[in-house]
């Protein structure tokens, strides 16, 4: 979304950045459960986490997301259909990034690497599809069509 290169870096910044709030949370929650620590323990992750997807994000999944999208979906297609097949491909690509720098950072690459990879694979895939499809994607799009209208038609006397 946006109709310059500084509007789409906005929106891509908000799409991860409300992603990667969540799904800590939900990652922290999963690892250590409710505790009085929950707050402490998502800050501290979450600005390395915030910059690993913006750069995968921005460098390799909207490219990799977008290109099968549009194989998939014709130009003439209802915008819904296009920004849902987009959107499907872009938690694929993110989930299975960002799955790997969480297990790397978290259990590091040793033996149960493999194990922890598609552990935390499944899981964050489980979550991360509902939540971009029923929560950010839709949230996101409302804040940044506030904070960008679109110009007003011209009107004709």
């Amino acid at each position: 979304m946006g109709s310059n290169k500084k509007e789409a870096l906005i929106f891509t910044s908000l799409m991860c950045f409300f992603m990667v709030v969540f799904m800590s949370f939900y990652n922290v929650i999963i690892s250590n459960g409710f505790n009085n620590r929950l707050f402490a323990d998502v800050a501290i992750g979450l600005l390395p986490a915030l910059a690993v997807a913006l750069f995968c994000d921005i460098v390799v999944v909207s490219k990799i997301a977008k290109g099968l999208a549009f194989k998939i979906v014709k130009p003439s297609a209802p915008m819904i259909k296009k920004v849902l097949t987009i959107s499907c491909f872009m938690v694929c690509g993110m989930v299975i990034l960002m799955s790997l720098y969480g297990t790397l950072a978290h259990f590091g690459f040793g033996d149960n690497f493999l194990r922890h990879y598609f552990s935390i694979l499944g899981l964050n895939f489980i979550c991360a599809l509902p939540l971009q499809l029923i929560v950010v994607g839709p949230l996101t799009r409302f804040l940044f069509t506030r904070m960008f209208p679109a110009p007003a038609a011209a009107h004709s006397a």
